[in-house]
């Protein structure tokens, strides 16, 4: 799939200017339109006419407030595109809360980038579930820049975390472009015996001669380890000297409540490289 619109959650934390950079930066790579969105944090499903028993100069003072913080992070959002060189973009100040107007936002997107969950940022706790409610509700990908570290380059050595599942299926396509400009591209497969029944006589083959049609220069990685599979997939990056990963979202769902799925949290907890997820 070509990347022709990219979504990037805009705000005043401490790292949005970061993730705003890398936004700019795929945008002119590939020549795609950039949607700075930034969400006052008032839903859009909130009456405000409604008797609340809040005196109405408080109401207004409030959301006059909210919005204020809003428009001074689009202003950064738009000096950074004019900085990078961005050809088409555009400033967004929508009423709602981050996560809901993300995922309605992401349905006419082709990419979607947020920051990994700061709790020591005042400016984004509020928000720590923000990656994994829009990847859960979105089909679209979502990009998970770490809050910890300097990303000058993303995606030019390349992991893939391959267990034949439909999500790690979705994440590889909705990837595609990406992957074929990278300089190198891994597939791995973790504990390929202990879960035959997904792959293959040489697991990792198959998804690999399909990725090779596509353009993109890649080779398989079997390993075998004693660790959850999240932690083993950040040691390999770590040794590997990677600076993107591609890899399916899985989540559980029960009644109202998400959870996310074990490796999945894992990596949105403790990466300190950019990830792509897809679910």
């Amino acid at each position: 799939m070509s990347i022709k619109s990219i979504l990037v959650h805009v705000d005043s934390s401490r790292h949005a200017a970061q993730r705003m950079a890398i936004a700019a930066r795929l945008a002119v790579e590939e020549n795609a339109h950039l949607i700075g969105s930034a969400m006052t944090g008032i839903s859009r499903y909130y009456n405000w006419d409604g008797d609340h028993g809040i005196a109405e100069p408080t109401v207004a003072n409030f959301v006059d407030a909210c919005k204020d913080h809003a428009k001074k992070a689009l202003i950064e959002f738009e000096a950074i595109t004019k900085s990078y060189g961005v050809l088409s973009c555009e400033s967004r100040l929508i009423d709602d809360d981050p996560e809901s107007g993300l995922v309605l936002q992401a349905r006419y997107s082709d990419l979607v980038i947020v920051s990994q969950a700061d709790r020591e940022d005042p400016r984004s706790r509020a928000f720590v579930d923000l990656p994994e409610f829009v990847m859960l509700n979105s089909t679209r990908p979502v990009l998970v820049i770490p809050y910890a570290g300097k990303f000058e380059n993303t995606g030019t050595n390349v992991i893939v975390a391959w267990d034949g599942s439909m999500e790690a299926t979705r994440a590889i396509t909705n990837s595609m472009t990406l992957l074929r400009k990278a300089n190198r591209v891994t597939v791995v497969v973790f504990n390929a015996s202990q879960n035959f029944d997904m792959h293959g006589d040489q697991p990792g083959a198959d998804i690999a001669l399909y990725m090779a049609r596509h353009g993109v220069r890649v080779e398989v990685l079997q390993q075998t380890t004693q660790l959850d599979i999240g932690n083993a997939l950040l040691s390999l990056a770590a040794d590997m000297n990677v600076d993107q990963i591609v890899m399916g979202g899985f989540a559980h769902a029960r009644f109202r409540e998400m959870l996310v799925g074990g490796v999945t949290a894992t990596i949105l907890r403790t990466t300190t490289v950019p990830v792509i997820l897809s679910h």
